[in-house]
């Protein structure tokens, strides 16, 4: 007997709900009572004035959209402008801004890891890192979390080009790779590094200038970093920093940045914006760091098992992730909406709560939502 050709999708819906993981939409209104602790404003910059105000001004000059690829017409004066200033304040010789950082990592670890290379990836990676590695003409080795001796061993097997790839600060804990030490593995072995710092950018470094800058890799001949624009810039789109000569080759080379429709002027504009903002706010990089430390804290002395944040993100065990997706429900219902991580979004199978310090919450807020987690726990 011949199925229909989508039958098998109704299995695997099945095996979602059997197990849990069922995933769905839930439109956000514009205005809410909510405190929010599900996304990643880190900087509160998001409904800013001056941000909100530069993607408006930049909508009604150039449009409400690129019009066409960065190398077509998708490339305005105003991404030119936005990518000189973040190179500039992270400290790299160059910048390129893609659509988004999923985009941006893409680009990056395909164009970096051409056939024959080896690329040395973190188990705790982002799935756009992962992506990018299956993507890409080289070969793929996996090692272990914030192992450089593991990254030591996999580069030490591999004769010719080679790039360890790593988030910054890793997504689902909030805990940061160890970079110093990660890059002096490269240096060993002459391979490159290629740093995600989406979580970094804003939180890390004197003045949020990220976690390469922190680490004493800005800048470096061998240190390509990317970054997203939608975190603690308070917009959208990605960007690739790095040695000129890396940018001009993602130039001609990465089909995330060729094949793709340049980033919409209201996004570069609200990014500039928040950049230029940051810029003469530098403290707002320490108190987002400040803020996580706090909600760590008080989550301890509740007796709850979560990870020291070496960033912005905040991490609570859950029991398993129907507990997780239930916790996370009284929440939202007792005003407090917080981030809900389950297999396969983790790696070790572990369910959280994933909270997102922002740098414009009060102590009395945070107090707030350590009441709501202690009340709602299962």
């Amino acid at each position: 007997m011949t199925s229909a050709p989508f039958d098998w999708i109704d299995e695997q819906a099945r095996a979602r709900e059997r197990a849990g993981l069922v995933r769905g939409l839930r439109p956000r209104p514009a205005e809410t009572t909510l405190l929010d602790l599900a996304g990643n404003d880190y900087l509160g910059l998001t409904r800013h004035p001056e941000v909100t105000a530069g993607a408006a001004a930049a909508a009604r000059r150039w449009g409400g959209g690129a019009t066409g690829s960065r190398l077509v017409t998708g490339s305005t004066e105003l991404h030119a402008e936005l990518e000189r200033e973040l190179a500039a304040f992270c400290g790299f010789e160059s910048a390129l801004v893609l659509s988004s950082g999923y985009a941006a990592n893409l680009a990056a670890v395909t164009a970096l890891a051409p056939h024959g290379s080896l690329i040395v990836s973190d188990a705790g990676n982002h799935a756009s890192l992962i992506d990018g590695c299956r993507l890409a003409r080289g070969t793929t080795q996996v090692v272990p979390h914030a192992d450089p001796a593991a990254a030591r061993k996999a580069l030490g097997t591999h004769e010719g080009p080679a790039i360890a790839v790593t988030d910054s600060v890793f997504s689902v804990d909030g805990d940061a790779a160890p970079l110093a030490e990660l890059a002096a593995v490269c240096r060993e072995s002459g391979a490159g590094l290629v740093l995600d710092d989406a979580h970094g950018l804003g939180v890390l470094g004197a003045g949020g200038r990220g976690a390469a800058h922190a680490a004493g890799l800005a800048g470096a001949p061998d240190t390509v970093v990317t970054v997203t624009l939608s975190k603690s810039l308070g917009s959208q789109g990605g960007a690739v920093l790095g040695p000129a000569r890396v940018i001009d080759h993602l130039v001609n080379t990465a089909r995330t940045f060729i094949f793709d429709t340049g980033l919409a002027p209201a996004s570069a504009g609200a990014a500039l914006a928040a950049l230029r903002l940051l810029c003469r706010e530098p403290e707002r990089a320490a108190r987002a760091r400040e803020v996580a430390t706090r909600l760590y804290e008080l989550l301890v002395g509740e007796g709850f098992s979560a990870v020291r944040p070496d960033a912005a993100v905040v991490s609570v065990r859950a029991p398993s992730p129907g507990a997780a997706v239930h916790w996370a429900a009284d929440c939202r219902s007792a005003g407090l909406a917080v981030g809900c991580f389950r297999p396969p979004s983790v790696p070790d199978g572990v369910s959280r709560l994933r909270l997102t310090a922002r740098a414009d919450l009060s102590d009395t807020q945070l107090a707030e939502v350590v009441a709501v987690i202690s009340r709602t726990a299962p």
